[in-house]
């Protein structure tokens, strides 16, 4: 019976679906690269994957310092190049928008983890024997690699559809919510009902 409950719902599944369709966009795209011979690979993944490192509360503090409208590090940025201080959280949709962002961004070293993991596991001489019939690297992909790793896409989904549903920690640090009730989520709402 609660009034803002649809709203809730809603913003719990944008923040499930949006961060799992960029996670797996992103990931996927960046397990491609890195799954290649290039210099200095194994730093790049250990880099993209350090945020999954950080506790989300941190993070969470951390986007709230650079998305701040008064002293917060992006608005800082604009008005030193002449623009205009942006109140990024003021408008629900921007937040919404933010929240997911950042979500996706904690996390999608993680999926690139599972798919270099699942990469890994094709085998070369199918590669081979498809760029000796005269496929293009869009074709291996379509072709060879994507069926192959059809497995490791259903687990990665699996896991960021549960992460993004579960959401509280950016919407609760963040926006506390707001503005008006426009980024909660289904946890924000059982920890309010339960504890306020």
């Amino acid at each position: 019976k609660d009034a803002n409950f649809r709203l809730i719902l809603i913003n719990t599944l944008i923040y499930g679906v949006g961060s799992t369709a960029i996670q797996q966009v992103l990931g996927l795209g960046l397990a491609l690269l890195l799954n290649s011979k290039i210099r200095g690979r194994n730093v790049f993944r250990a880099i993209i994957y350090l945020p999954a490192l950080v506790a989300p509360v941190i993070m969470g503090t951390m986007y709230y310092f650079i998305f701040q409208y008064q002293q917060g590090a992006l608005n800082t940025i604009m008005t030193g190049l002449g623009f205009e201080k942006v109140a990024w959280f003021n408008n629900p949709a921007v937040s919404v928008a933010i929240i997911t962002i950042v979500n996706s961004i904690q996390f999608v070293g993680v999926s690139m983890i599972i798919y270099l993991a699942g990469l890994q596991t094709v085998d070369e001489s199918l590669l081979e024997a498809g760029r000796i019939d005269g496929c293009t690297e869009w074709q291996l992909f379509r072709k060879i690699k994507l069926p192959l790793i059809s497995s490791t896409v259903t687990i990665n989904v699996i896991l960021a559809v549960i992460s993004g549903l579960k959401a509280f920690d950016y919407s609760f640090i963040m926006t506390n919510g707001g503005p008006g009730k426009s980024t909660k989520t289904l946890m924000f709402q059982v920890y309010e009902t339960a504890f306020n």
